[in-house]
């Protein structure tokens, strides 16, 4: 092949070539690629419902506790009829039976402060009354993982002393508005109708779960827990 010839076939080898390039570029262009579908959103995290607190209720106590007898009767009761209770505890019951604090707490009831020894704070040195309050605390986290802020003074000890320590401490004092007086034990039905005759909206009912013999308050529990719901009531704990 002569050399013009050459450049005939090499010039119609290019001609060819550009032509195909021009197609896809074209083809590629009338055919765009088919869009990223997006990727779903994240689930938004569910919010825990909470249950409204009851608008009619009874603040239900108990001290003197934990009890290895009567304490865990108590609870099964309380759990029978959904029921919450505060439990003031003894720190030196709590140093012996730590497991019962351990569950009061794991049920969702309050676990709150009423001294070491059950000790009249009224009659305490400034270091004594800080000492029966600062031993019970630490026994009672060692629990539940929570310091106490509420503070029932043995016997409804109360005078300004006390009030002024206690609130130097960082602790509200408790006392109740309706006393069963079952540490009396003056029967099963006299501890129910003293409590159902005096409560009322708003209420804080003292019972016992420690300190004794409390037969008769865990007899006395169900019939009042029945009346109080049919009545409907609620159930609130303290924290203070």
């Amino acid at each position: 092949m002569t050399r013009t010839g050459n450049r005939v076939v090499g010039l119609a080898i290019m001609m060819l070539v550009s032509a195909v390039i021009g197609t896809v570029v074209v083809a590629a262009a009338r055919s765009p690629a088919k869009p990223v579908a997006p990727a779903p959103a994240a689930a938004a995290p569910a919010t825990p419902s909470k249950t409204p607190l009851p608008s009619k209720y009874v603040v239900l106590t108990f001290d003197d506790g934990p009890d290895p007898e009567y304490t865990p009767k108590v609870l099964d009761i309380l759990a029978k009829y959904d029921a919450k209770a505060t439990f003031f505890e003894i720190g030196q019951n709590v140093r012996k039976h730590p497991a019962l604090t351990k569950r009061i707490h794991a049920a969702g009831h309050s676990v709150q402060n009423h001294t070491w020894t059950h000790a009249d704070l009224r009659t305490l040195s400034a270091t004594a009354f800080r000492q029966q309050l600062a031993s019970t605390d630490e026994a009672i986290r060692a629990q539940t993982g929570s310091t106490p802020a509420c503070l029932r003074p043995p016997y409804g000890g109360v005078n300004a002393t006390v009030r002024q320590r206690a609130r130097a401490l960082g602790k509200d004092l408790v006392v109740w508005t309706v006393d069963s007086r079952d540490w009396t034990k003056p029967g099963t039905t006299a501890i129910v109708q003293r409590v159902l005759k005096n409560v009322h909206n708003g209420s804080v009912i003292l019972m016992h779960d420690g300190g004794g013999n409390r037969t008769q308050t865990v007899a006395a529990l169900p019939a009042i827990l029945q009346a109080l719901k049919a009545q409907g009531y609620g159930f609130r704990t303290l924290t203070c």
